[in-house]
């Protein structure tokens, strides 16, 4: 747990539920491993308990600018800032499911001019080419997650292709793990990014017996 704090805070189901790359869906979390997706005016709702999973909510307004790694026994272990795609490259939202790994490797379409890999600890997880990888957090992407070195290694030797989901809202997601993360000794003095000691100021957080 104290691994989570030096990393900082401040990171689905059948094929049938995932909605890779499509920009129409909408994920909003109902409590830790509950949301709701609407896609084409239908809602669905996903229970992730007994399962691995990482939920991605958006560097974008309304949401957190952290990604979160719940484990199949509901513990919140890690969670670190990120960044993710800009105006006209947002990131789609949806349930997926990891499907490639790569320790290794540079963007096809946006090759570094430098040689240099430009997308190491990669965890795919759309069809259009999306990951969570190494990169800048404080940089907006061509629609990827970037995630700093130590929480992207983390998270890469965590997640396992073929199992872990991801889920990505634009919605806060703080509110329900806050309490979880209080619990593993995280400590808010700590937090560094400006706009998550902003939101932590007005947050409403919901109580565990609240969150089923």
């Amino acid at each position: 747990m104290k691994k989570f704090l030096t990393i900082g805070i401040g990171l689905l189901l059948s094929a049938q539920f995932v909605l890779a790359g499509d920009p129409t869906s909408r994920v909003f979390p109902l409590s830790k491993s509950k949301f709701a997706v609407v896609h084409n005016g239908q809602e669905k709702i996903v229970d992730l308990s007994g399962q691995d999973y990482i939920v991605v909510s958006l560097r974008e307004k309304g949401a957190d600018g952290i990604a979160y790694a719940i484990d199949r026994d509901g513990v919140v272990w890690w969670g670190a800032p990120i960044s993710s795609g800009a105006k006209g490259h947002e990131t789609p939202s949806g349930i997926f499911t990891i499907f490639r790994k790569e320790r290794f490797y540079m963007s096809k379409a946006h090759p570094d001019p430098k040689g240099i890999n430009n997308m190491d600890f990669s965890l795919w997880f759309t069809q259009q080419g999306h990951a969570i990888h190494m990169g800048n957090d404080d940089g907006m992407s061509h629609g990827c997650i970037h995630v700093g070195a130590k929480g992207a290694a983390t998270m890469f030797n965590w997640a396992k292709k073929n199992h872990t989901k991801v889920v990505v809202t634009r919605e806060h997601y703080l509110p329900f793990v806050y309490y979880d993360l209080k619990k593993s000794g995280y400590d808010e003095k700590k937090v560094k990014k400006g706009y998550i000691k902003e939101y932590l100021k007005r947050m409403k957080p919901i109580k565990p017996h609240m969150d089923n």
